[in-house]
């Protein structure tokens, strides 16, 4: 047995662990059936607590029941098949690859069930805020085009308004003169 086996391992426990997530957020009758049996009605959880063996729990309790899932699972594969998990390096390597396997696809499954939550409430909003920097981009870019139509506007003013002529204008000597300076 070596890595390759140690990586199907892995990836496959990631999808196991993903499944079991899954599956408790959906539902949790077998945690409020082991809750019932082993609480007093004053200590048992409400009928709206959707917590789980893995939902909604911290950590440690997470990895406690997992590790403990697999160990039972491990000594019933020691006992009643020919399969030895307990009895050499690679069993014990195959059983702990599992196990962090199973850990993080929990936590990926709880990573895109919180991100497709988050989508769907913010899905509107999202469009409109994708509508507005649409607009403020157009926006944007008009702001950015030069105005050609206004420089056509000056430039013909400029051309209508005549010069005027010549023989109207009065010469400087002529100007001072009627200012009195002279």
């Amino acid at each position: 047995m070596g890595l390759g086996i140690d990586i199907i391992i892995f990836v496959s426990a990631i999808l196991v662990g993903i499944f079991i997530y899954w599956r408790e957020s959906n539902g949790n009758g077998a945690y409020r059936f082991i809750n019932k049996i082993m609480n007093s009605k004053e200590l048992q959880m409400s009928a709206d607590n959707p917590k789980g063996f893995i939902y909604k729990q911290p950590f440690i309790p997470r990895l406690l029941f997992v590790v403990i899932s697999l160990l039972v699972v491990g000594l019933i594969l020691q006992f009643l098949t020919p399969i030895k998990v307990f009895s050499n390096f690679y069993g014990l390597s195959g059983l702990a690859t599992f196990a962090t396997g199973t850990i993080i696809g929990t936590y990926l499954a709880n990573f895109v069930i919180k991100s497709s939550k988050v989508i769907e409430e913010k899905s509107d909003s999202i469009g409109d805020l994708l509508g507005d920097a649409v607009e403020k981009g157009k926006d944007l870019i008009e702001d950015l085009k030069p105005d050609t139509t206004k420089e056509i506007k000056e430039t013909k003013e400029d051309i209508q308004t005549e010069p005027e002529p010549e023989a109207e204008k009065k010469s400087a000597r002529d100007r001072l003169k009627d200012k009195g300076l002279m």
